[in-house]
């Protein structure tokens, strides 16, 4: 990995991002309960004379660096130049099974890497306040909840950004399956929706010899996971994109009982408002159509959880260029594929212009390739000094200073 020559002025920065992300990670907190977490994060910030502002969306963190300088608009009025850098903090309701020194001790699990995420924004704020070389302001968001979709309005609600604007807000998120330190984003939808459903049928139970009195709605069920499977494969244009998948099938059965109700559960992905409305509206049609042709009823509880990530493409060049600038061209896909997971940080998007990146965590399941969300996973240290290092340059780009030479540092609220 590039170790940055702008690390030199930092005492042990790296066994520091080690420090910070391994204490995170051996003490996961699940969504709005991030309250050590929150303490944590903020005790550090405090360290670098920082003055982070808590209990934002319930435990949420923001803190502000200012090195004194303003743009000029067409009148010549004094313009504040404000960037945000934000990070989630909350980990999953997962048993840990890495059996890692530092394995969670609490029953809950960093399996999203936001102990990385952290610590790399912890050690973007330690070079930034230490050594400057930008003029403006730059706000550090640590956020809670992200996994539930819920983190981001909650803080926006609590007048986030009325409270600390900023002109543009920049998200990392690891990513297995990419070489490790390699910088991946795109302008445009970067991550998808997420919708979930529970379909409710109710038939008519009875003796498991005896099937021609009854109304079986796991025969009901079976039809309506397969049919639901036709929404993709013949309702949505090829050139568009979208998963549909059924991840619970429960009964109120026995061995020799056929149920009285099947409940099937699962969630959707799609870029598009308009592919989104689409599987909606084919799933009831499908639910209520296959459950009638046999004599069930059927409820369906359709909700919406995520909305799309989508890249402002004026922050994404942004993006790019830091990338290109932090580890290469080599290493940088400007044009990277969209994923079909879903991320909280697209509600701040809607809200700002915004750029979501991809730092590539690892290939091999040993080093750093074991997939998110699996009780397996870790986050690579041997990344964190590569997303500083991002982190950085970006903020030295779009706050540029005609000297790199530190300055008096100032904190605002």
């Amino acid at each position: 990995m590039r170790r940055p020559e702008t690390f030199g002025v930092v005492d042990d920065l790296e066994s520091r991002l080690r420090e910070w992300r391994r204490h995170l990670h051996q003490h996961p907190e699940t969504g709005f309960g991030e309250v050590e977490t929150s303490r944590y994060v903020a005790d550090v910030l405090a360290g670098l004379g920082l003055r982070p502002e808590t209990g934002i969306g319930g435990t949420g963190v923001v803190a502000s660096l200012t090195r004194e300088a303003r743009r000029r608009d067409a009148a010549d009025n004094a313009v504040p130049r404000v960037v945000g850098l934000r990070a989630d903090m909350d980990g999953l309701a997962l048993v840990e099974r890495t059996g890692l020194a530092y394995a969670s001790a609490n029953g809950a699990m960093h399996a999203c890497g936001h102990d990385g995420h952290m610590a790399m924004l912890l050690g973007a704020a330690t070079v930034l306040a230490s050594t400057g070389g930008f003029e403006g302001t730059v706000r550090f968001f640590f956020q809670p909840a992200e996994e539930h979709g819920r983190g981001a309005r909650a803080m926006i609600d609590d007048q986030v950004l009325k409270r600390f604007p900023v002109e543009a807000l920049y998200g990392l998120h690891n990513m297995p399956g990419i070489p490790a330190g390699n910088l991946h984003t795109r302008p445009g939808p970067i991550m998808a929706s997420e919708d979930t459903f529970e379909i409710v049928i109710t038939g008519r139970g009875g003796h498991a010899a005896r099937p021609q009195m009854v109304i079986d709605p796991i025969v009901v069920g079976a039809e309506i996971v397969l049919a639901l499977q036709t929404i993709v494969a013949r309702n949505v244009d090829p050139a568009g994109a979208a998963v549909v998948s059924c991840t619970e099938f429960l009964t109120d059965g026995v061995r020799n009982a056929i149920p009285n109700q099947v409940i099937i559960r699962g969630d959707t992905r799609s870029f598009d408002p308009a592919i989104q409305q689409l599987i909606e509206d084919r799933m009831r049609q499908l639910c209520d159509g296959i459950s009638a042709a046999h004599g069930a009823t059927c409820t369906l509880a359709y909700r919406h959880e995520f909305i799309p990530t989508v890249n402002d493409p004026a922050c994404t060049a942004a993006a790019i260029a830091a990338a290109t600038a932090t580890v290469g061209p080599d290493r940088v896909n400007g044009t990277c594929d969209p994923v079909l997971a879903s991320e909280d940080f697209a509600v701040f998007a809607r809200e700002v212009p915004a750029c979501f990146t991809f730092i590539g965590n690892g290939i091999h399941p040993d080093s750093g390739g074991t997939p998110l969300h699996s009780s397996s996973y870790d986050f690579n240290d041997d990344i964190a000094a590569t997303g500083v290092a991002f982190y950085v340059e970006l903020v030295r780009s779009l706050l540029a200073s005609p000297t790199t030479v530190p300055s008096p540092t100032r904190t605002t609220p």
